[in-house]
């Protein structure tokens, strides 16, 4: 019955194949189109795909690269059991060696740098927010480690869904509002890219579902976005170990559909701009939230230190905030959690326990020691050419990266500003928009201004952060002090400055590279605009648990070869404080080329520790 039923769908088959093909033997256009297409979109994309692999071929995965200087995006998990270095292959048949740069462990992200050429094939990043279900894409990795030929492996499919969020695995991987796809993502595609059917990067391969169905593909992978990535891209440039935002308060969804705040911590900065409990969320960082879910997912895309809006309903009242994310983890946790817990040293072997008699009978009879209970991984030694790309400091992935980064924001505003030699006293004379006339003076030993509020003086002998004259600006001459200190002696004479990354600035739309600076007991954060390489703002942290004052640069003009702005929007919680125009500035020069010896007594007096903790983590 079964062999006849077969025989009569092979007959019918076959007459409705010749019905078909005989009439035409060309392919129907439509699917001719979607065939070149689909092909060239691979072609564009293929170029920029990596295959990482692990010194000694233990382990590796995938990437690509998105800069022409060989910048190249993984996977945390691929790169942890690399160490500091690896090799890549690429699609030209060429073996690149490559280094570390910065990790995201939480995000399951991390930032190489191939060596050897500049002009490196990139891939297009696309706009991960545009994806929709059932649009096409396809993976290009290294399953299984099968590019052994530098030749990697494409498989294709539609994204089976957005915004998904996925647990973290063990204590520190989090996947939040990542594509799912039934493009086949197996062992070994981990760190590589999923691209749209135009060839656009869209996410980064990271997951899959094989903890309960073997380690092969069953149509279930998850990727990173793309504009997930985006947010975090100067970080990871940053060379540091980065962290994930929270806001320091939990929402739940309730019974009417809203989304409220269900705890909030006072000393977070939600608090202080006015968020409380059950106050209803309605957006987060441009984003519309309408369940808790999609709460998290936000808040899982965006970097520790960022400043984001915030709208919230309460009693039929719109508010809208700009808060600044806290992290995830506090002090060293993170660190903690990366290093995991080290294991109890191998308990001496006591006289007449087998481990002594079996240590004494080896001795006897000339063996070798046994192995070690716990041996340690083995550190695989840096080659010598990638030594000077290589510097080690806790808190950093790579600090060689935050160096240079560092140094490049320096030179970009030094570069435009000119070198300032006026170390001497300094004058700055004009008035608050709509209150009067303002001096302030800056010298080596102090700080005073003559406000319409009254006078105010900082003594730069003693601890800056109690001395937070004029009222209401949250310390303005002291920031001013910073600012001057930075304008004069630069990052490597300033104290303990570290590289953060990109972060955005309220009301501008655009990312600012931004450099945290200690000095004594005092924090700042200083934003440079990387095009024009200008200081645009200037946060002085007296303490990490209150609001920093906020000086806006503008309006730049030349002062004795220097540029200078001779506008000053400050800022403080809430409020605005008001905005100096300067009519007059003037610098003084010291009489002697060296600095002015009563600056040394403040330098040594004042102890060089961050209230952000380790500068890695800043």
């Amino acid at each position: 019955m079964n062999s006849i039923l077969l025989k009569r769908l092979a007959m019918g088959a076959a007459v409705i194949g010749s019905a078909v093909w005989g009439r035409s033997a060309e392919i129907p256009e439509a699917v001719r189109k979607a065939e070149e297409a689909r092909i060239a979109a691979v072609a564009k994309a293929m170029p920029a795909a990596v295959c990482v692999f692990a010194k000694g071929g233990q382990g590796g995965g995938s990437g690509v690269v998105v800069t022409p200087d060989g910048y190249a995006l993984t996977n945390y998990h691929v790169v942890r059991p690399c160490g500091m270095t690896m090799q890549c292959s690429m699609p030209d048949g060429r073996l690149y060696d490559a280094v570390l740069v910065g990790v995201d462990p939480v995000g399951d992200v991390a930032l190489i740098k191939l060596m050897g050429r500049d002009d490196f094939p990139v891939a297009e990043l696309g706009d991960s927010d545009t994806v929709r279900v059932g649009d096409w894409c396809f993976a290009i990795g290294n399953p299984f480690l099968l590019a052994t030929d530098f030749q990697p492996t494409v498989t294709y499919g539609i994204v089976s869904g957005v915004h998904r969020y996925q647990y973290p695995a063990g204590t520190l991987l989090e996947y939040a509002d990542c594509i799912q796809t039934d493009a086949a993502i197996n062992p070994g595609n981990s760190g590589g890219p999923l691209f749209d059917a135009q060839g656009r990067l869209i996410g980064i391969n990271g997951r899959g579902s094989f903890e309960k169905r073997g380690r092969v593909n069953v149509g279930v992978g998850y990727a990173i976005s793309i504009n997930q990535i985006k947010n975090f891209m100067g970080y990871l440039r940053s060379g540091r170990i980065v962290d994930h935002a929270t806001l320091g308060a939990t929402v739940a969804t309730s019974s009417d559909g809203t989304v409220r705040v269900t705890d909030i911590l006072e000393s977070s900065d939600a608090y202080r701009r006015g968020l409380r409990y059950d106050d209803e969320v309605l957006s987060l960082a441009g984003r519309a939230v309408d369940s808790a879910n999609v709460f998290k997912n936000i808040l899982g895309t965006l970097p520790k230190g960022w400043r984001v809006p915030l709208r919230f309903r309460r009693d039929q009242q719109t508010h809208s905030i700009f808060v600044r994310l806290a992290g995830v983890h506090a002090g060293n946790e993170l660190l903690e959690k990366l290093q995991g817990r080290r294991r109890p040293p191998r308990p001496q072997p006591q006289p007449g326990d087998p481990q002594d008699k079996d240590k004494k009978d080896r001795e006897k009879n000339g063996r070798p020691p046994a192995p070690p209970m716990h041996p340690q991984p083995k550190q695989t030694p840096i080659p010598k050419h990638l030594a000077r790309f290589v510097k080690k400091r806790k808190g950093f992935a790579n600090y060689y990266f935050n160096v240079l980064n560092r140094d490049r924001v320096w030179s970009a505003f030094r570069k435009k500003k000119g070198p300032v030699e006026q170390t001497g006293k300094w004058e700055l004379r004009g008035k608050q928009e709509g209150a009067g006339e303002v001096v302030i003076t800056l010298t080596a030993d102090q700080i005073t201004g003559t406000f319409p509020q009254g006078r105010f003086l900082v003594d730069l002998s003693k601890d800056w952060d109690g001395q937070l004259g004029p009222a209401g600006s949250g310390g303005l001459l002291t920031a001013l002090a910073c600012w001057k200190r930075w304008l004069t002696v630069g990052p490597k004479a300033y104290g303990e400055v570290v590289y953060i990354g990109t972060c955005p600035i309220p009301g501008r739309d655009r990312l600012f590279d931004v450099l945290h600076a200690t000095y004594g007991t005092v924090d700042t954060r200083l934003y440079f605009d990387p095009d024009s390489g200008d200081l645009v703002l200037l946060e002085m942290y007296p303490d990490a648990n209150v609001d920093p004052c906020e000086i806006y640069f503008g309006d730049y003009r030349d002062v004795d070869g220097v540029s200078l702005p001779f506008r000053m929007d400050v800022r403080f919680g809430n409020g605005k404080f008001g905005v100096l125009v300067w009519e007059k500035v003037t610098l003084g020069r010291l009489q002697s080329a060296r600095v002015d010896p009563k600056e040394r007594p403040v330098a040594e007096s004042v102890k060089q520790t961050s209230i952000f903790g380790s500068g890695g983590h800043a």
